[in-house]
């Protein structure tokens, strides 16, 4: 049955066959949706505006929730022969047009008018990438699976009754979940009496489920799964807040419904694995670029591995469909079964690349470092691609990226944007002032410095504001804390409230040092002055003394003592730097090592850097080394990748290894990986993540893409198809798999 309905859910949310923008956020339809069920989207939009005038009269939650619900009653629906889950409409945030968007302009035009301009500048020169994230929540879903909507419902109004008394603030809190959770319940009820006017052989079932989530909470597995499906639609596409995985790890959350299915007989182990072709295929129909994750495994508190035969079950399946979104994250220690690393091994050396490894060791270490007990920490999220919190305890925002090469770039033209053509960076003294490598060093420490305090300064003014911008409602209503304090999770209401700084182009910076070392201070080849005429003609001139940096031995990945101890010093000011300093919401700021894109979008507007990167190409990304530049093998990488103690990040490190085919091929191969991920995971490593890969078989799928149709590489914390990265990017890979031959 599923092979039939492949198709029509792979073209669910749109066309296959036309033109793709990963980018957009599902609004768009391949999918048919029977107009009689509700509105398009441009009539929903004429409607909220009709309602704007009156919602700017209401508290914003309640605003919020009247907007919302407006949307969830008129959106058409899909109840499909073809499908197991079902379909909304309005996928594309209509919401937010009349609240979040309105609300964030007033917010920086009436409220914090001179955070507009620094942050605007940041921005377009590349210094530092800054936006109000609500893209990194992970709700409580051991709450979500065991009370359903209405428990959720009824939570809520037993906490507001157990208040002696209501500020405004906090009434106007209850009041925004009570309206959305009751508008939840009734969509549940509309889509309920959609499918029983249907008449083809899925319809009643899907009836019975929905009336199932509309009354209570999920007795059987496939409930469950809609369940998760429903809460990730209305939370990301109508109340506007990324869920950033699936389960507090998709296998723990499921498997007493898996168990209980197979024991009361309710479904087959074939049932089962039918289910979850459906469940995922749902994400691999979305096909957004940031791609959905979801994470397996982990240890229990005995001390053994909470791997499961329905781990197993939800790999096999998604090694049979073959897709890369979802992505899935693996969380491993010394305890995991060879089984299931050799399994998984077997799979990314196949393709997919989308499964990265998770080091419950290091991750522990990180995130006790900032107040979690060990239980705590034993039961992290892992969220978005790679970042940490603590499970229904945190809610952790992404700041900010901040440009690591622009600090020597700045050092170079005294703090001068050429980008933007204004002063971004701090005026240091002119590059032929430094006589010695300390007072260059200084001069970059004291750059980097100030983008970490502009990047900290910005947020510290917006973030009291997030829940202003956007109230949480959905999400708050999940978490235990926020009800007792009757004030939104975003607005204080967990215990972590915490913020993360990410740095991107790390090696980019190291190289760059190491090279002004070695060709300025330590072989006086080259003067401060010329070095900086040659990166202001973007090596055009000097090209003798470009081949000379880029065979350079002093280059990160390659376990040079001398780049390594720089490495270190450089990582160690970073993290200090950050870690630990007081935000404005009750927690602390995280240090992380996560480029995302913006090693390719910072690296647009970052100019030529000593280390022979031109100007305007990408930048190292995450704690990767420079491309071409780890010479040495994989555990020269390793090495230096180690010497940045990456359990020192409190919020996300990675690690990206290519590998060629050959070497990891036949039994043997499978070994190699493992003594790779293991001498990473008991140095101190976070996350690891590979793409094997040989620069021939790129370089044929950069000639003939008709044929590699299905080819995935890891980006970042997400995987693409190679025929949707541009030449630039595809090139890029081809450099890193040449080094490997």
């Amino acid at each position: 049955m599923f092979q039939q309905d492949k198709s029509w859910i792979e073209n669910k949310y749109h066309l296959t066959d036309a033109p793709f923008d990963p980018y957009r956020r599902m609004a768009y339809h391949g999918t048919p949706f029977d107009p009689s069920t509700g509105l398009d989207d441009d009539a929903i939009c004429r409607g909220l505006d009709e309602l704007a005038p009156e919602l700017r009269r209401l508290p914003h939650p309640v605003a919020k929730a009247r907007a919302v619900a407006y949307v969830m009653a008129r959106t058409r629906l899909c109840v499909s022969e073809h499908d197991w889950f079902v379909g909304l409409w309005s996928l594309n945030r209509l919401a937010g047009r009349v609240t979040a968007e309105p609300w964030g302009r007033e917010l920086f035009r009436d409220i914090l008018p001179g955070l507009r301009e620094p942050m605007e500048d940041l921005n377009a020169s590349g210094a530092c990438a800054i936006w109000m994230d609500f893209d990194h929540v992970v709700p409580d879903w051991d709450a979500i699976l065991r009370l359903g909507f209405p428990g959720l419902l009824r939570r809520i109004r037993e906490a507001r009754a157990a208040q002696p008394s209501l500020t405004p603030e906090q009434a106007a809190f209850f009041d925004g979940m009570e309206l959305e959770y009751e508008a939840v319940l009734e969509l549940l009820d509309r889509l309920c009496r959609y499918a029983r006017t249907l008449h083809h052989e899925k319809a009643d079932a899907i009836a019975a489920c929905l009336l199932q989530l509309r009354d209570g909470a999920p007795r059987t597995l496939y409930e469950a799964m809609q369940l998760i499906y429903l809460y990730f639609i209305l939370s990301e596409c109508f109340d506007s807040y990324q869920v950033r995985s699936l389960g507090n790890g998709l296998d723990a959350s499921l498997y007493r419904f898996y168990q209980n299915d197979l024991r009361q007989g309710i479904c087959t182990e074939t049932e089962i694995r039918e289910y979850f072709r459906y469940f995922l295929m749902q994400w691999a129909a979305i096909g957004n670029y940031w791609g959905q994750p979801f994470y397996l495994g982990g240890t229990r508190p005995d001390g053994e591995s909470s791997y499961t035969e329905l781990s197993y079950l939800i790999l096999d399946v998604y090694d049979e469909l073959g897709i890369y979104n979802p992505k899935i994250q693996l969380k491993i220690n010394e305890n995991t079964p060879d089984r299931l690393l050799y399994k998984v091994f077997d799979m990314i050396r196949r393709g997919h690349s989308s499964l990265v490894f998770c080091c419950e060791p290091g991750m522990i270490r990180a995130v006790m470092s900032y107040g979690a007990t060990y239980e705590e920490a034993l039961t992290m999220d892992i969220r978005g691609c790679y970042e940490t919190g603590i499970r229904a305890k945190e809610v952790s925002t992404g700041t900010g990226y901040v440009n690591a090469a622009k600090a020597v770039e700045y050092v170079f033209t005294c703090g001068w944007d050429r980008c933007i053509k204004k002063q971004v960076g701090l005026r240091t003294a002119p590059p032929q002032t430094l006589t010695r490598f300390e007072d260059f060093y200084h001069a970059v420490l004291r750059q980097w410095g100030h983008l970490i305090e502009q990047a900290i300064a910005v947020s510290l003014q917006y973030e009291p504001y997030l829940s202003f911008v956007n109230p949480s409602n959905l999400y708050s209503a999940t978490v235990s804390s926020a009800l007792v304090q009757g004030r939104d999770a975003y607005q204080s209401g967990v215990k972590f409230n915490n913020t993360s700084i990410l740095c991107c182009g790390f090696a980019t910076l190291v190289d760059a040092v190491m090279a002004v070392k070695e060709f300025v201070y330590d072989r006086n080849i080259v003067t401060p002055a010329q070095l900086g005429d040659a990166l202001a003609q973007n090596w055009a001139g000097f090209e003798a003394l470009h081949t000379q940096i880029l065979k350079s031995p002093h280059k990160y990945g390659n376990d040079d003592p001398e780049t390594d101890r720089y490495a270190e010093a450089l990582s160690s000011f970073y993290v200090t730097a950050v870690n630990n300093r007081p935000n404005a919401r009750g927690g602390v700021y995280k240090a992380s090592i996560h480029s995302a894109m913006e090693f390719v979008w910072e690296g647009e507007k970052t100019g030529a850097t000593p280390d022979g990167r031109f100007a305007g190409e990408e930048l190292s990304k995450n704690a990767s080394a420079s491309v071409g530049m780890d010479r040495n093998g994989i555990t020269a990488l390793l090495h230096s990748a180690l010497h940045t103690h990456p359990d020192r990040y409190c919020d996300s490190h990675c690690l990206d290894v290519m590998l060629h085919p050959s070497a990891v091929s036949g039994p043997e191969g499978l070994q190699i990986m493992k003594a790779v991920l293991m001498t990473y995971l008991k140095g101190g490593g976070m996350s690891i993540q590979f793409n094997v890969l040989s620069a021939e078989t790129l370089r044929d799928a950069q000639k003939h893409p008709e044929t590699y149709k299905n080819l995935q590489v890891r980006v970042c914390g997400w995987n693409v198809l190679w025929n949707n990265l541009s030449a630039a990017e595809q090139n890029a890979y081809i450099r890193r798999a040449e080094n490997l031959a």
